[in-house]
């Protein structure tokens, strides 16, 4: 699909902002719209070295270096990649968000065999996938329009990684912030399976979300800060009595560092700091 291209109206973004428009549409009205945020669709934001998938110019939603459009440009990502500490050799994978396809990317170059599907609910996003370098739907790959939650309600059991990613223009979509959402996710994963959330953009809008989950998971719940990209990672773990052998996993992160490129021991040691709050600080991440 060939996109609309107009210089960036924006101070702070320069390069070509690229649209999901005809060849007349009128550059003026557009470049109004993107300014006053009223442009209804996402965009895309070329600088020449990498691409990036706004809705607005307030919070980013995904970033592909052009010279490496497999790899992991931002770090929250890299830390969604995590669960694979606790479930090294998963077979199917669920992601809810598709955003610009990093993940569903580097999860299909790099993990091969693994079934991935990607459930996003607008459109206009996946209209975005080849701007992004999204490879095309194939046995391996499924790339959905849908709700997330009513996909979630259908699938069968047996996801071993589901990876929550989900916004729209204020932050976390607020339609998959409910608890039963989250034991409908309960439900569906595997005996090992892992939930992994991305918590960006206004807190207000996943206020709560943390305690809901850790409610369900049975406070078998992990979440770590992300400073460079203001996002926290929260991990959620199905395993009963899940409790995480820190020694054998440091030595198993330098093992995937050395398959992946990603920095999986620095992983381990934030994960063993955040699983070890107390009392005070659980009830303070439940919000109460």
């Amino acid at each position: 699909m060939k996109l609309y291209a107009l210089p960036s109206p924006f101070e702070i973004e320069a390069g070509t902002v690229l649209l999901l428009e005809p060849e007349w549409a009128r550059a003026g009205e557009l470049r109004a719209q993107l300014l006053d945020e009223s442009y209804p669709k996402p965009f895309v934001i070329d600088d020449g070295e990498s691409r990036y998938l706004y809705f607005n110019v307030r919070l980013m939603q995904s970033q592909m270096s052009l010279k490496a459009p497999h790899d992991l440009a931002l770090r929250y990502t890299q830390k969604m990649m995590g669960f694979l500490l606790f479930h090294p050799r998963p077979r199917r994978i669920v992601q809810i968000g598709l955003g610009g396809g990093s993940l569903v990317k580097f999860c299909y170059r790099r993990l091969p065999g693994v079934h991935i599907t990607a459930v996003e609910l607008d459109p206009d996003v996946i209209a975005l996938r080849e701007a992004f370098s999204v490879p095309p739907d194939d046995e391996r790959l499924h790339i959905l329009c849908a709700d997330g939650a009513e996909f979630i309600s259908a699938t069968e059991k047996g996801i071993d990684a589901l990876l929550l990613d989900a916004f729209d223009r204020n932050g976390y979509a607020p339609a998959l912030a409910s608890r039963d959402f989250f034991a409908q996710i309960y439900a569906k994963l595997s005996g090992s399976g892992v939930l992994v959330v991305n918590l960006a953009g206004d807190k207000e809008t996943y206020a709560g979300v943390i305690g809901r989950i850790m409610e369900v998971f049975d406070d078998q719940v992990i979440v770590i800060s992300v400073p460079d990209d203001g996002n926290h990672i929260l991990y959620a773990f199905k395993e009963r009595h899940f409790e995480p052998r820190w020694r054998w996993l440091n030595n198993h992160a330098k093992e995937l560092r050395a398959r992946l490129g990603l920095d999986f021991p620095a992983f381990v040691h934030k994960m063993e700091r955040a699983s070890k709050l107390n009392y005070a600080q659980r009830e303070a991440l439940r919000g109460r």
